[in-house]
């Protein structure tokens, strides 16, 4: 079984996400565990501030260390973890490789940055992967926990289904996945293509691969370049 801890100061926002879906089917099937942590819980704060201005005078506020040092300890107490990841805007940019490596460990951490960031000595002692979504900034981890939670469950065996939908995912073998229809056959004159209606296994197959190439040659260029 997969567990996933989330230390976050604002629970509340991804609770529904985790809850729901292919994550709730997965955690009923006792998959995954996927546990949420209120930072604010860890600090001896009498306000349960776990926040404070920079050293320097800069804008914002920064996470402290130690409601983040406390909680993650507590965990490690109790087990030993494989990954204890920070989301952050300048971290390497997740991708399916990613996901499907980080699928295969068994206990995970995830640190929701927040506010201007968290104090630096919690990434440089605390930290062991540091993952961005996207060159772009959130209010906070949340989200991105979440996006990286949802990627990596569902490819646990047993969580979706059929298991082959999975491995057809775009980005799997590195290629955008092909264009896919359902029934009717003809709608208002805009047709199925006839390879897709033919019951001929091998020319589906590769009807599917050259699109897949196509489309990933038009949108996604960057894909096609990296290989």
């Amino acid at each position: 079984m997969m567990r996933i801890d989330i230390l976050t100061v604002l629970p509340e926002m991804i609770h529904g996400t985790l809850n729901c879906s292919i994550l709730k089917r997965a955690q009923e099937k006792g998959l995954a565990e996927i546990h949420l942590h209120n930072l604010r819980d860890y600090t001896t704060n009498k306000w349960r501030r776990v926040d404070d201005y920079p050293f320097g005078g800069e804008a914002g506020m920064v996470i402290q260390i130690e409601p983040v040092d406390r909680a993650i300890s507590s965990l490690k107490n109790e087990r030993a973890y494989d990954e204890v990841i920070f989301t952050s805007p300048d971290g390497e940019i997740f991708n399916q490789p990613m996901a499907n490596s980080l699928s295969l460990l068994n206990n995970l951490i995830i640190l929701c940055g927040h506010y201007k960031g968290v104090d630096y000595r919690i990434r440089e002692h605390l930290i062991t992967k540091e993952i961005s979504i996207g060159d772009y900034v959130l209010t906070g981890g949340e989200l991105a926990a979440a996006v990286i939670t949802d990627s990596i469950v569902r490819l646990i065996p047993g969580a979706i289904g059929d298991e082959q939908s999975a491995l057809s995912d775009s980005f799997q073998d590195g290629l955008l996945a092909p264009p896919v229809y359902t029934r009717p056959a003809d709608y208002k004159g805009w047709k199925v293509p006839d390879v897709l209606l033919s019951g001929h296994e091998r020319n589906i197959h590769e009807w599917r691969l050259q699109q897949a190439q196509e489309r990933t040659e038009r949108l996604r260029p960057d894909l096609t370049n990296q290989k």
